[in-house]
């Protein structure tokens, strides 16, 4: 039996981090979930909440520490202790590398690995995490974050980011009996898989289904994976069962990467 504490999901408005705060919700957690757009997020709350999977929702950018900062306190007074973490913001970004600008770099590694540290520390050092029995923070990084990608170096870079932030975390709070893991899908089908897709299509003067063609027949599994194929292993990581594993990158990606 798994005890219910309090989860925070950023980035929980759709895709990936909606159908985590689901899950959670499901197995019983108080589910917190953040997001920069208000009405997604409102709208993302009212289909959980339809769903029987009741959460809670917070604005905030976790790109910027000050809102990280406002975003735990609330979470907080709100529902009390954090005992699970699921960094998930994020967004794609890339290019041919001599065109990148710096803006676009910047935003893609503070979107995605910036706000996994600033969230992670404030939970540390004001979220109530080392009050909480089994606590967990789950880091939502990629295969990309094991291997490059093609036109995709900032998105790489960030993703590499995290999971080494993750291994270097983990032994860190090992001894207090906080786990740290990363979860590191491949292609799986959300609305920033599309605009990825057509991003390619551009670079490459062709259609987003000539893509999405090319990038299935790599994966040996022939398909996509769902968002709620990666909630099930974030939610298997929450778990009792689960508290010896810690530092540790897993992969869900139907066979695209064997590292």
């Amino acid at each position: 039996m798994t005890s219910p504490r309090h989860a925070l999901v950023t980035g929980g408005s759709s895709g990936i981090g909606k159908s985590v705060a689901r899950r959670l919700a499901s197995a019983g957690h108080t589910v917190t979930i953040c997001g920069r757009d208000s009405e997604r997020l409102q709208q993302a709350a009212k289909e959980l909440s339809e769903q029987g999977a009741p959460v809670t929702s917070l604005i905030a950018d976790v790109s910027k520490p000050r809102q990280v900062g406002d975003l735990v306190r609330e979470a907080v007074e709100t529902n009390g202790p954090l005992g699970i973490l699921v960094n998930n913001a994020g967004r794609n970004g890339g290019g041919r590398t001599a065109e990148l600008s710096d803006e676009l770099w910047r935003e893609v590694l503070s979107t995605n690995l910036d706000s996994v540290f600033y969230v992670t520390r404030e939970v540390l050092a004001r979220g109530g995490i080392g009050e909480v029995d089994h606590a967990r923070i789950i880091n939502i990084a990629s295969t990309a974050g094991k291997q490059g990608v093609l036109l995709a170096a900032p998105y790489s870079a960030s993703k590499h980011g995290v999971v080494g932030f993750t291994k270097a975390v983990g032994k860190e709070l090992a001894p207090q009996g906080i786990t740290v893991n990363a979860v590191c899908p491949g292609y799986v089908e959300t609305p920033m898989a599309s605009r990825v897709r057509q991003a390619y299509a551009d670079a490459w003067e062709t259609t987003e289904a000539e893509v999405l063609s090319a990038f299935e027949a790599k994966i040996p599994l022939g398909r996509y994976s769902t968002p709620d194929e990666v909630a099930s292993l974030v939610e298997y990581l929450t778990t009792e069962g689960a508290a010896s594993i810690t530092a540790q990158a897993f992969n869900v990606c139907g066979g695209l990467g064997n590292f």
